[in-house]
């Protein structure tokens, strides 16, 4: 449906909409026959809800299509992915509140490993704290470009992010993560004649930052993805006329909420400071997006286990969303990441939507296998805002 129409369509009200993201929560059996991660977990709250709610599977982007985070996220706010691009650079930088000017390129950067030949032996620096992350930053303070400033700043754990600035910048230039180990990075490339100046500084950045880290043992190399410019994106409250809330621990989340005009909940740790924040500022908005990153963390790590126990962890949080009463409850992921694959993939992710006004299907247990079942079959994740809105009693109808 157009914006335009949309909008028309729009009614304010008091009720709240919670938006609950178990970050690359769909799975894959590590046998056949078996069962996914979230299959696999105790979840007796989520159960609970997914037999009072509608079920079904959602695609962030496409079929076949594997979503970044960004996109990912995107699709869960109401922007068609494809409509709206974003690159990982200005999700890290707004994470942290930098302030991006017009004309700014800004890069995700990886701490990494490398051996003697010069080859990633870990793309994550053995996940070194975000303490190191700040130290390390600090050292390549003394990169030096002529005609460029460059801002290195630390985002969490191995993450940072580098902001070039100067004129002629453009955000046309490849990643240098190979996305594998045992090869060297990737020289930056420019994709069109107008990445060329900025792959030359990035270049000069890589180079002395290489002399810089020689002497670390983990940390000794960086990998850079997602070069991006400032986008223009309308806000929630634009689209939807919501007042939105952003409940999100991981920086990056909160830059890509940033992006679409929500107001960022600072100071939150863990899943008890998200609680304690819905009770707070319940009030305030009607809107609440709630983040939790690990079960991604620990399919990216390989480890089924560890991505069980963090779903069983945001089971557990359940009871304290359900004790506001919220008008609408979406509970779903961003992206599935298979602990077997050790990374995202393109496999259609769970969701329940929990309200007043919604009919329940036959779904008794929340998973893939069951989801599927649900009522909503297959549908593009876009559209999950726009039904909260009508189960909000949001939306007004369309015609005479």
């Amino acid at each position: 449906m157009s914006d335009r129409i949309l909008k028309g369509l729009l009614h304010r009200n008091d009720r709240k909409i919670v938006l609950l993201v178990i970050d690359g929560l769909g799975g894959l059996p590590p046998e056949k026959g078996g069962k996914t991660e979230l299959e696999s977990a105790r979840t007796p709250h989520l159960d609970r809800l997914a037999a009072e709610a509608e079920c079904g599977l959602h695609l962030p982007v496409g079929y076949g299509i594997t979503p970044g985070s960004a996109p990912g996220h995107l699709a869960l706010f109401g922007y068609q992915p494809t409509e709206y691009p974003v690159g990982r650079g200005v999700v890290a930088a707004m994470g942290i509140a930098f302030p991006m000017q017009a004309g700014d390129v800004a890069v995700r950067i990886n701490f990494a490993t490398r051996d003697e030949q010069g080859r990633i032996i870990d793309r994550r620096a053995g996940r070194i704290p975000t303490e190191t992350c700040a130290r390390l930053c600090e050292v390549l303070g003394a990169v030096s470009i002529p005609g460029v400033e460059v801002f290195v700043r630390p985002v969490k754990d191995y993450r940072a992010v580098a902001i070039f600035r100067g004129a002629g910048l453009s955000a046309q230039v490849e990643d240098t993560d190979p996305q594998a180990t045992g090869v060297p990075a990737y020289d930056p490339q420019p994709i069109a004649a107008e990445g060329a100046r900025t792959a030359e500084a990035a270049k000069e950045f890589i180079r002395q930052a290489m002399t810089l880290l020689e002497d670390q043992k983990s940390a000794n190399a960086i990998l850079m993805r997602g070069f991006a410019e400032l986008p223009v994106i309308p806000s929630m409250g634009e689209r939807f006329g919501l007042r939105p809330a952003a409940l999100a621990v991981y920086p990056d989340y909160r830059g890509v909420s940033r992006l679409v005009g929500m107001e960022v909940i600072e100071g939150l740790a863990n899943l008890s400071d998200q609680a304690e924040a819905l009770k707070q500022y319940w009030d305030r908005y009607d809107f609440f997006f709630v983040h939790h990153k690990y079960a991604d963390s620990r399919g990216e790590d390989g480890d089924f286990a560890a991505k069980v126990a963090e779903i069983e962890k945001v089971d557990a949080f359940v009871p304290a969303v359900m004790d506001r009463c919220p008008d609408v409850l979406i509970v779903t992921g961003d992206h599935s990441t298979p602990a077997v694959m050790r990374a995202h993939s393109y496999h259609p992710i769970p969701f329940l939507i929990h309200g007043h006004r919604t009919r329940p299907d036959e779904v008794t247990e929340f998973g893939e296998r069951p989801c599927a079942r649900g009522m909503w079959g297959i549908i593009p994740g876009a559209v999950l805002i726009q039904l909260a809105l009508a189960y909000a009693d949001k939306l007004q109808k369309f015609g005479a």
